[in-house]
């Protein structure tokens, strides 16, 4: 059927269009693309074998759903990604505020427009990309603003009865009709809000003032809500929840290798950070289990999640910083350094909700122990692991390394080095050369430089070493040398 060539309702009918109700829409695409191995929801990595398949039984058992999880998980990406479920063109009566379906019409403008032009009713088409309403819950919404109300500027303008419904001013629900309809945050709907909605889920039907008025909606609800509401802001009231057929709970990415998936999908990165920053996987690796440390730490609200949103942007801070440090040297090519973390601390602070113990370590301080962790929780995959309890005297790999420590003045790594000197600093201890000869043989040059910084913030981690930072760099240092020094 070539929609282009349809528009009158008379050469509708003669080309054979069936109606369709959104919800078989969605059930039969699904099922066509479940037969042809097609993915629906591409782009969205780490719930192909928990949230998807739950989300797919939930169309095709025409369903409204309610997505519940923690902030950054991908619930309103889920949503839109269902448009493209739908199929490309509908027909609808030309005019129509409510997207009437021309064979069935059930606002008064397209019935009396029918009525009046039969076959020769207008229709126009609209295309899936313009199906999806999105309303994001706040306590200012009104019932007026989702259903509809008297427009008493219209009454006035074509001089009619408050009892015409002609007066009607329709929502925005109204007005996504035979659409995908997304509330979100949806417990932070007022209870009365909530409630003007049960109607619209269990019937698909709207009232509006006083008026006798029944227009049988044809809508997909999706919802999406975030537990922490439940008791901060508000909750779902339970007559309204027993009317959503599927409640999904979504959830973070399991492993670092899928949420680095994520991070480099939506990293908003300019073309010339990618021709001229080098990233090891290492530094990728180490960025995604700052966010893993996170959700486990004790100063963090586990409550409140730790968004998928802190490794973005955290990614896109990381390659600045050594942009800019690039920028400064003159140089055009540079690779991304241990200690340009410290520029994605402000990635890291503004996503984080703190507890207490957290609130009195303070933001930055919270953000700087999650990088020390999870270079702690990196250092064993690489390097012989440190044993807590090792006797005083036993021997140990990183022995000549520590005693280099302990006979120097310390080492310091600048934030402003070249490239040139960074390397030289590091290639200047003979131990930890060695170590990395030994422990990690195949790793590229590119890559070795950052194995060597990651080695001397792991000791520091494992106080072996100490680790001090100045306005401009870093110094390392032997653990007691300093004391040793007042002595």
């Amino acid at each position: 059927m070539k929609h282009t060539e349809i528009k009158t309702l008379g050469q509708l009918v003669k080309a054979g269009y069936q109606t369709k109700k959104i919800k078989d829409e969605l059930r039969d695409n699904l099922r066509e693309n479940i037969i042809a191995g097609k993915d629906s929801f591409q782009g969205v990595w780490g719930y192909e074998d928990s949230v998807i398949p739950e989300l797919e039984r939930a169309i095709l058992s025409r369903h409204n759903i309610n997505l519940l999880g923690l902030r950054g998980q991908a619930k309103t990406r889920l949503a839109r990604l269902m448009v493209n479920l739908l199929d490309e063109w509908i027909p609808v009566v030309e005019g129509s505020e409510i997207n009437d379906d021309p064979l069935k019409p059930m606002s008064r403008y397209a019935l009396e427009l029918i009525a009046d032009k039969g076959d020769e009713t207008p229709i126009s088409w609209l295309h899936r990309d313009d199906r999806f309403f999105e309303k994001l819950a706040t306590p200012d919404v009104t019932v007026a603003d989702l259903i509809g109300d008297v427009d008493p500027i219209k009454a006035a303008n074509l001089k009619l009865s408050y009892a015409d419904d002609r007066v009607i001013h329709f929502g925005m629900i109204p007005r996504a009709n035979r659409c995908i309809f997304v509330i979100n945050e949806l417990p932070d709907l007022q209870a009365r809000i909530q409630v003007s909605l049960f109607n619209i889920l269990q019937e698909g039907d709207i009232q509006i003032r006083g008026f006798k008025l029944r227009l049988p909606l044809d809508l997909q609800f999706i919802f999406t809500a975030n537990p922490e509401d439940y008791t901060n802001r508000g909750s779902i009231v339970t007559p309204l929840k027993d009317r959503i057929g599927s409640q999904i709970l979504t959830h973070y990415p399991d492993d670092i290798e899928t949420a680095r998936k994520i991070t480099e999908q939506e990293s908003k990165l300019d073309a010339r950070q990618l021709e001229s920053i080098y990233v090891p996987d290492l530094a990728k690796d180490l960025l995604e289990q700052i966010s893993f440390e996170a959700r486990e730490s004790e100063y963090v609200d586990a409550k409140s999640g730790v968004s998928a949103r802190t490794s973005i942007t955290a990614f896109e801070n990381l390659l600045s910083t050594a942009e800019r440090r690039s920028l400064l040297n003159g140089g055009d090519h540079t690779m991304v350094r241990l200690s340009d973390f410290l520029g994605v601390i402000p990635s890291i602070t503004g996503k984080i909700e703190l507890v207490y113990e957290g609130e009195q370590e303070g933001a930055d301080g919270v953000a700087g122990i999650l990088i020390d962790d999870a270079v702690k929780s990196l250092f064993p995959k690489y390097f012989p692991k440190i044993n807590k309890l090792e006797r005083k005297d036993e021997a140990t790999v990183y022995d000549e390394l520590l005693h280099w420590f302990f006979q120097g003045e310390g080492f310091e790594l600048m934030d402003d080095f070249t490239d040139e000197e960074y390397k030289r600093a590091l290639d200047s201890i003979p131990a930890l050369n060695q170590l990395i000869k030994e422990h990690q043989p195949d790793y590229s040059e590119k890559d070795v430089y950052f194995l060597k910084e990651l080695l001397l913030w792991g000791l520091v981690s494992h106080k072996k070493l100490n680790k001090q930072r100045f306005t401009d760099g870093f110094e390392f240092k032997d653990l007691y040398s300093s004391f040793l020094k007042d002595i």
